[in-house]
């Protein structure tokens, strides 16, 4: 039995290259998601499409798994400098809800309106961002 080195070796490098640019990926996600308080999921969706080759659907699911606990730790660190003077309890109701709809939602939406939804959502923020 013969076993080609050449081709795992390969495979490995690919491995590796696509480790790295994901770390590096997610390192970015978290910046913008601890400097802006959110955001993140707009350049981790696209991320997981391309790199991961995720469908849509997939994509901003694994997004939000993601956006979570870096939305709980930079929270925390705010908290912890002082940056945050109350506990914001009712808008925390209103996310918890809202993130429970639309988990129930995104499961029976086509991925054509979805993939609609983000672009306006991306195109309204970046016209926030300029004005």
């Amino acid at each position: 039995m013969k076993f080609n080195y050449k081709k795992k070796s390969r495979k490995n490098k690919k491995n590796a290259k696509s480790n790295f640019f994901l770390i590096l990926s997610g390192a970015l996600i978290g910046i913008i998601n601890g400097m802006l308080g959110g955001g993140g999921g707009m350049i981790c969706v696209p991320i997981l499409e391309k790199v991961l080759k995720l469908d849509k659907k997939e994509s901003h699911a694994t997004a939000i798994a993601v956006i979570f606990p870096l939305s709980f730790v930079s929270a925390l660190v705010y908290t912890i400098t002082g940056q945050i003077e109350k506990f914001p309890f009712f808008i925390v109701i209103g996310v918890v809800a809202g993130g429970i709809i639309g988990s129930f939602v995104l499961k029976i939406m086509p991925p054509k309106f979805l993939r609609f939804i983000f672009a306006v959502v991306m195109f309204v923020g970046g016209v926030r961002l300029i004005l």
